[in-house]
């Protein structure tokens, strides 16, 4: 082998060495992701079920949890849940829509200065002033967990819009596409990471304000834990307290799993 072409080679030899090596595609769902949460309630879950096998109960504590009470507030729960978070994304992502659009961008201060209050507002007091106007029932303290939860959807929405790169949305009404494809196919798509995290957010605070609906007669696992604190006895406090916490997480999870599948895959590899 001449020199030159030992040169030649070493010099192949170096650009290939210096060469990066190929992306790893990374999975949108771990395993860890997918197991370590759910293996940390049931280990909760169980270690509450043993503490009371072995917790002397007393007629009071009995009377608390007999009768599918426990059941029966766990599912108000949830159903408070899910029906304010509904009600949430009707009202604040389609308002978050109206507000990044033509000469209604004006009002966006005003919007979120008001979202805010809702927020800013005791969710106690707040639930107390909807009882004194509707009366108790699911209705007041459906619509005191569903003002207090707008905020973070709404504020998430509107700041996603935004975000937007103007040359994309530019070069999408060059090629013809009509404001509803723009917002459908461009905008909305982009926002997804942003909205799906002020959803996130609000599935949670509802779960833990929907504690406070006991005191508007609305059910849910805020009876248990009331009951547990009016009475004291510990055993409905840790039950209702501990089941409360597990939904939270749980509804978090399932949050962060939605919100890695339906985020748009070329927005991946900014993750």
């Amino acid at each position: 082998m001449t020199a030159p072409d030992l040169d030649e080679r070493l010099r192949e030899e170096g650009a290939e060495a210096e060469r990066p090596p190929p992306a790893v595609p990374q999975r949108r769902v771990t395993w860890q992701k997918l197991t370590v949460l759910p293996c940390f309630l049931i280990a909760l879950l169980l270690g509450t079920w043993l503490w009371f096998q072995q917790a002397d109960l007393d007629p009071i504590s009995e009377n608390a949890l007999s009768g599918g009470q426990v059941s029966k507030a766990l599912w108000q729960h949830i159903g408070l849940t899910v029906i304010s978070t509904f009600f949430v994304l009707i009202i604040a992502i389609p308002l978050g829509v109206l507000l990044t659009r033509g000469s209604l961008r004006r009002a966006t201060p005003f919007a979120t200065a008001v979202a805010n209050t809702g927020q800013a507002a005791p969710a106690i007091g707040l639930l107390a002033l909807l009882v004194i106007w509707l009366g108790t029932g699911m209705k007041a303290a459906l619509i005191g967990i569903i003002v207090y939860a707008v905020l973070p959807v709404l504020s998430n929405t509107v700041a996603g819009l935004e975000a937007n790169d103007p040359t994309l949305l530019e070069a999408a009404r060059g090629i013809g596409m009509s404001p509803m494809g723009v917002l459908t196919k461009v905008e909305l798509p982009l926002a997804v990471p942003l909205i799906l995290a002020g959803v996130r957010t609000a599935l949670v605070l509802n779960v833990g304000t929907a504690t406070l609906a006991t005191f508007g007669g609305g059910g849910g696992l805020g009876v248990l834990i009331t009951a547990g604190i009016t009475n004291q006895r510990m055993p409905v406090l840790v039950l209702g307290s501990v089941l409360t916490v597990a939904l939270a997480l749980l509804v978090d999870w399932l949050a962060s799993l939605a919100e890695l599948l339906l985020r748009p895959r070329g927005l991946e590899a900014g993750r």
